[in-house]
């Protein structure tokens, strides 16, 4: 079963990834002072990961493929691994709306 986790990174600040059921981090948040905005990050994504439009397929200075999710403020709320072709990035961004609504949260911090 996918899942979100909740973790403090090493300055402290509360962060949030999308795991597959494989265990692999299909998306990852910026860091959030208080864990009260780390899990409305989360139920943004829960949210806006059901429209196309909010996500921003994007390539990376080294070529690689990536993605961002945004919230339909247009504001970030996660980004995806780098990605080995766009094929594989499309692939991650279903895997996102898939699981997404139905990951239960683990807290780590």
């Amino acid at each position: 079963m996918a899942k979100f986790e909740i973790y403090k990174d090493k300055r402290g600040e509360f962060r949030f990834r999308l795991k597959a059921r494989n265990g692999r981090s299909i998306l990852a948040s910026e860091g959030y002072s208080a864990k009260s905005g780390c899990t409305n990050g989360i139920e943004s994504v829960r949210k806006n990961s059901q429209k196309d439009g909010n996500f921003d397929c994007l390539v990376s200075k080294s070529g690689k493929p990536y993605f961002n999710l945004k919230s339909s403020n247009g504001q970030n709320i996660g980004a995806s691994q780098m990605y080995a072709s766009n094929s594989t990035m499309k692939n991650g961004i279903a895997s996102v709306r898939k699981n997404a609504p139905i990951a239960k949260v683990d807290d780590l911090s």
